[in-house]
C-alpha cells in the first residue's frame, strides 16, 4: 500500500488473583497461555500490551496504557473465572469493542485424573464470560464472544481473530490517513454530498480539499526519465490498451502518476474523490483525459480513489479493500430479466487485484455525462461470490452500511470501455433492486470479491453504525 497503517490491538488477559496463592501452578500456566495467545494475532497490528490482571489497579494501568496508544479494538482473554472488575477499569473510557477470548486450554477434562487447580487452569475459561457480557451492556460498551480451543488448533477462532484485526484496521487507516477532494460533486448528485466536519466526527476520517489547478501542475516537476520509464512498464504491464500501446504512448501518463503517488504519500492520503467539470482544454485536457486509468493505479496500490467527487463510495471501496485484498466502484447498470440477474458495475477508476484477466484501456471521444474525452478501463471482475457495500446516511448525519451478497456468473457483458458484472442473488433481481433501493443507498457502492459481511459486521461495530443486509 502508498500509505500503511497497522490497527492498535489492546491485549489482556483475566483471573481471579485469589486462586493464584491457593494454587501456585496456576501462575506459569497462564503466562504460557497468554504468550501462546499473543502469537495468533497477525503481524498487521500493533499490540498493546496489558499483561495479566488479577486485580482492579491492574486492570487501571492497562486502561491509561490503551488510551494513550489510542487502540481500535480490546482483546480479553478469559483465562478463568474472574470478577468484572479485573475487565471493567481498562475499557471503561474506551470507545472500541471489546471482544471476549473464551478458548479453552483442552477439548474435555479428564474428569477421572482432574484436581482442582487443572480444573481452573485448563478446563474453565468459559466461567466469566456471560458476567463480563452483563457489565459490558451496563456500562454501554460494544462486545462480542469468541469461543473455542486450544487443543488440536481451531481454525474458527483463528479466522475470527483475523477478521477483527482486519476490521480494527479500517479504523486506523481512517484515523491515520486523509480523505482528498478534488473539485467537488457531480452537480445535483445530492445523495453523494457531505458534512465533512460530521464526517471527521463520526468515522475519524479528515478531509483535505485540493483545486484542480493544482493537480494540473502537480507532474511539472517530475523529470526522472527512469523513473517515468518504469512506471510507463507497470501501466503497459497493467492494461492492455486498444490498437497497442507503448512506453512513448503513456509517458504523460506514467509522469501524473509518478507525481500522484509523492502526493498520496506526501499528504498521507487513504482515500481520493475527485469530480472535474470544467473546459477541458490546455493542461486540463491532458489531465483529465488520462485521470481514470491514473487513479486506476493508485487502487491498485490500496489508495480509493471513486469519481463523481463520492467520498461515501471511496470509504467503501477503502474498507473492502482493506478487508479483501479488492476493492470496486460499481452501481446499478441494468436487470436482464431473462436471465434474473442485474448487471452491476462502473465507468471510471477501477481494481486491477479484482480483475480476472488484464484489464483494457480505450480512448473514446465523449466521456458519458462528463466533461472530455481520453481514456476508459474495464476490469473482468472474478466469477463466483462477490460481496457490495454501499454507505448512505439518514437524515440526522448517521451512517449506515448496506451489505449484499451474490455471486458473479459468465455472459455477455456490455463492452464499451466500462465495467460489468452479471450477479445474481439469491432473492431474484427484481427483489434485490426493491430491497438495496429500499434501504436508501446511495447510487454508488463498492464490490469485492468474495463472501466478506462477517468482517463487515465486525467493522461496523468498531465504527458503530448500523447495517442492513439485503441478501446473502
Amino acid at each position: 500500500m502508498l500509505v500503511n497503517t497497522k490497527a492498535n490491538i489492546g491485549l489482556f488477559a483475566v483471573a481471579l488473583g485469589a486462586y493464584l496463592p491457593q494454587f501456585p501452578s496456576l501462575v506459569p500456566e497462564f503466562e504460557s497461555q497468554y504468550d501462546a495467545f499473543k502469537k495468533t494475532l497477525p503481524d498487521t497490528v500493533n499490540i498493546i500490551d496489558g499483561g495479566i490482571i488479577t486485580t482492579k489497579e491492574q486492570s487501571m494501568e492497562a486502561g491509561k496504557l490503551f488510551r494513550a496508544a489510542d487502540v481500535d479494538l480490546v482483546f480479553v482473554q478469559m483465562l478463568t473465572y474472574a470478577t468484572s472488575y479485573n475487565m471493567l477499569p481498562a475499557v471503561r473510557d474506551l470507545d472500541v469493542p471489546v471482544v471476549l477470548v473464551n478458548v479453552q486450554k483442552l477439548k474435555a477434562l479428564d474428569y477421572d485424573h482432574t484436581d482442582i487447580a487443572s480444573w481452573l487452569g485448563e478446563g474453565y475459561a468459559c466461567g466469566a464470560v456471560g458476567e463480563a457480557v452483563a457489565d459490558l451492556e451496563r456500562f454501554g460498551k460494544r462486545h462480542a464472544v469468541i469461543t473455542g480451543v486450544v487443543e488440536g488448533g481451531d481454525e474458527g477462532v483463528q479466522h475470527e481473530i483475523d477478521e477483527w484485526c482486519r476490521a480494527a484496521q479500517c479504523r486506523r487507516r481512517f484515523r491515520d490517513t486523509n480523505i482528498a477532494q478534488i473539485g467537488r460533486p457531480y452537480p445535483g448528485m445530492m445523495d453523494l454530498y457531505i458534512d465533512e466536519t460530521n464526517l471527521y466526527r463520526r468515522m475519524n476520517l479528515y478531509t483535505k480539499q485540493f483545486d484542480w489547478e493544482k493537480m494540473w501542475a502537480i507532474a511539472d516537476d517530475v523529470t526522472d526519465e527512469e523513473t517515468i520509464r518504469e512506471k510507463a512498464q507497470d501501466i503497459l504491464d497493467t492494461f492492455d490498451i486498444e490498437g497497442g500501446g507503448s512506453i512513448e504512448e503513456v509517458w504523460e501518463m506514467a509522469r501524473y502518476v509518478v507525481a500522484f503517488e509523492k502526493w498520496v504519500k506526501d499528504e498521507q492520503l487513504g482515500l481520493v474523490a475527485s469530480h472535474y467539470d470544467g473546459f477541458a482544454q490546455g493542461k486540463a485536457g491532458v489531465l483529465d483525459s488520462m485521470l481514470i486509468p491514473a487513479f486506476s493505479m493508485l487502487i491498485k496500490q490500496g489508495t480509493a480513489c471513486a469519481v463523481e467527487g463520492d467520498m461515501k463510495v471511496a470509504m467503501a471501496m477503502s474498507i473492502l479493500k482493506t478487508i479483501s485484498g479488492t476493492g470496486q466502484l460499481s452501481e446499478m447498470y441494468s436487470i436482464d430479466f431473462n436471465e434474473d440477474i442485474c448487471i452491476i458495475g462502473h465507468s471510471g477508476s477501477g481494481d486491477a487485484d479484482i480483475s480476472a484477466k488484464k484489464p483494457t484501456m480505450k480512448i473514446v471521444k465523449v466521456f458519458h455525462g462528463k466533461t472530455g474525452g481520453g481514456y476508459l478501463t474495464q476490469f473482468y471482475p472474478h466469477l463466483g461470490p462477490v460481496t457490495y457495500l454501499g454507505i448512505t446516511q439518514d437524515g440526522d448525519g448517521r451512517f449506515k452500511f448496506v451489505v449484499a451478497e451474490g455471486i458473479n456468473e459468465e455472459g455477455k457483458i456490455l463492452s464499451f470501455g466500462d465495467t460489468n458484472m452479471r450477479t445474481r442473488f439469491t432473492c431474484g433481481a427484481r427483489e434485490f433492486v426493491n430491497r438495496w433501493s429500499e434501504a436508501g443507498p446511495t447510487h454508488h457502492m463498492a464490490a469485492a470479491s468474495g463472501r466478506h459481511i462477517d468482517t463487515i459486521l465486525k467493522v461496523a461495530k468498531i465504527f458503530d453504525v448500523p447495517v442492513d443486509i439485503i441478501t446473502r
